[in-house]
């Protein structure tokens, strides 16, 4: 009885309610750094903006010389209307003119001309309304027969890449296959169309699979089907 009574008043009990505040603390930790995470890239992402467009703002606009405090956001939405303004004002043959008269004179330029059409095309590509590219995620054997890397299809091999590759593989693919945890940098492969395996995932799901080095993996729809299929069965 004694024992007992020691057990229940002694280490054991402490040892229980430590970890018991340990599982509190994980749990409010998952719970408050995602949004305080999210909250600090956001409000960088506005100060960066603030920053660059309102020293460009006349005084008359700027609303921090009428308040005695700052107004975060403002250079944001700011921004956004000019480049809605810049869309309208191109969308007409004034616009389109004036656009190609400063393409023109970009292009005459040796260093400049290179980073901007390659960074015009990117965007194109991107942003156009009928793009599919970086739609589908695929696996690929990388970087050797047997192991298998994440990737984003960028889209069907063009060009010379392609003249020379269709001769010895055939039809490939581009594809951007990211590196963890930091998915803007990677590697584009070329890679045979018949030799990549596309899944089911979003490339939202892919990303955050990537980002979390493979700890957080999205949910199989398949097996989530079989699942109901199961259940509709057993009622049946």
């Amino acid at each position: 009885m004694a024992t007992n009574e020691k057990q229940e008043d002694g280490h054991p009990k402490k040892r229980s309610s430590v970890m018991r505040l340990r599982n509190y603390f994980f749990t409010g930790l998952v719970i408050c750094a995602p949004l305080a995470i999210t909250a600090y890239l956001t409000w960088t992402l506005i100060q960066w903006v603030d920053g660059w467009v309102k020293p460009y703002l006349p005084d008359v606009y700027n609303p921090d010389l009428y308040l005695p405090f700052s107004v975060p956001g403002f250079g944001l939405i700011v921004a956004v209307v000019i480049i809605t303004m810049v869309g309208f004002l191109t969308a007409n043959l004034i616009g389109k003119s004036i656009l190609s008269y400063g393409e023109y004179m970009l292009s005459r330029m040796p260093v400049v001309r290179n980073i901007y059409s390659a960074l015009k095309q990117i965007f194109e590509t991107v942003f156009k309304e009928d793009s599919d590219s970086f739609q589908s995620v695929v696996i690929v054997e990388y970087p050797r027969k047997g192991i298998w890397a994440l990737a984003f299809v960028a889209t069907d091999t063009l060009g010379e890449v392609q003249d020379n590759l269709g001769k010895i593989t055939g039809q490939t693919v581009s594809v951007f296959l990211p590196t963890t945890p930091n998915p803007t940098s990677g590697f584009l492969l070329f890679v045979p169309k018949d030799e990549v395996i596309e899944l089911e995932m979003s490339v939202e799901e892919a990303a955050k699979l990537v980002i979390s080095a493979g700890l957080v993996a999205p949910e199989f729809k398949a097996a989530k089907d079989k699942a109901l299929a199961k259940r509709a069965l057993e009622k049946g």
